[in-house]
């Protein structure tokens, strides 16, 4: 276990969980749930399960360490690694995987969101612990595929092979990966049977992952690579902010895992929602008797059917005849939105930036 390090990505602005997210506080720093713990808090308790604290990364922005630092602190300031951009998951990986390698060049990466829900923990790691078998063997890539419930058009999907069982079936090799399809794709993959959600949850030795950037995307290993020399000195940040600045922004599927060759999924089938919606989180929150998931001490629904409803504990709220709705509010913002719109938020954010600034 001494080998194994979590890489935790906290650097999103999570702008489809407005108007609680903001990117002053976006929603991998929020209680989403009402228990007390931030999304984040819970992503670093649930991987103490697989790697000694000491081995765990923050890679974030710059503007949220303090955040980080308030919600964490028994992390130390060098286990927070800073981006001055966002350039998505690939540079975030190549420079997080590079630092690691330096410290340890034996090292195995569990790289996590710090945004995802988890429930079966128990479950979890026994998936994580059976994903490092495989990515131990051999120089595997590993990723976490979810059993789909759904034909959901907001995740993507792998597609894996019905042959090559590894550990009594439980991992696959994949054959293709889908960003996220319509809705008649989505429907036939789930009668297909062998497509997984694709969690973006990772698991590789960090020789693996840093050979299948040199190869797939050089400009991108030679920026970030340890042989630079400039990890765990004083130059480190500065050198890094260079590199964030002329690098390309470019996912972790497309930049390798749509290429490489060997590629493994472990099947999962635990509780899991990458949380990229409201309606995400309704299906994992207690309902009353109509269908309501409710976040609040004083929200009264009235003639009210399957809605998620989020208020300040000091609101008093009456909703009635609402059907299928999202209702929330958050530092004097308000959204009431159709469920079956939800994927227009971002696109409503830019009309509302527009006619009202002060508020963004």
């Amino acid at each position: 276990m001494e080998n194994n390090y979590c890489i935790i990505m906290a650097g999103g602005i999570g702008s489809r969980f407005w108007p609680m997210s903001t990117p002053q506080k976006p929603k991998q720093f929020l209680d989403v749930l009402g228990i007390g713990k931030s999304l984040l808090q819970m992503t670093f308790e649930r991987l103490t399960n697989v790697a000694p604290e000491n081995n765990i990364f923050i890679v974030t922005n710059e503007s949220y360490v303090d955040i980080i630092q308030e919600q964490l602190p028994k992390i130390d300031s060098s286990r927070i690694l800073t981006e001055p951009k966002r350039k998505n998951t690939a540079p975030c990986i190549a420079y997080a995987a590079s630092k690691i390698y330096s410290i340890n060049s034996e090292a195995v990466l569990i790289v996590a969101p710090s945004d995802h829900l988890i429930l079966k923990e128990e479950k979890f790691t026994n998936i994580i612990n059976i994903a490092i078998e495989t990515a131990t063997k051999e120089e595997r890539l590993v990723t976490l595929g979810v059993k789909p419930t759904r034909p959901d058009t907001g995740y993507g999907y792998i597609e894996f092979t019905e042959q090559g069982d590894i550990l009594g079936g439980q991992v696959k090799e994949v054959k293709h990966f889908t960003e996220k399809p319509n809705k008649e794709v989505a429907e036939l993959f789930l009668k297909a049977g062998n497509y997984y959600w694709n969690s973006g949850i990772f698991i590789w030795k960090a020789t693996a992952i840093l050979s299948a950037l040199q190869k797939f995307n050089t400009p991108l290993y030679d920026l970030f690579k340890a042989e630079n020399g400039f990890y765990n000195t004083p130059t480190e940040q500065t050198q890094v902010n260079h590199c964030f600045e002329v690098c390309e922004d470019i996912s972790i599927d497309f930049a390798v895992m749509e290429n490489a060759k060997n590629v493994d999924v472990v099947l999962a089938n635990f509780d899991w929602s990458d949380l990229g919606t409201w309606s995400s989180l309704y299906t994992h929150l207690e309902k009353d008797y109509n269908g309501n998931a409710v976040i609040g001490d004083n929200v009264h629904m009235i003639n009210s059917t399957n809605c998620i409803v989020n208020l300040p504990s000091n609101k008093l709220a009456l909703i009635e005849g609402l059907n299928d709705h999202i209702v929330i509010e958050s530092e004097n913002m308000l959204m009431i939105l159709n469920k079956a719109d939800e994927q227009n938020i971002k696109k409503y954010m830019v009309s509302m930036e527009e006619k009202s600034p002060s508020f963004f």
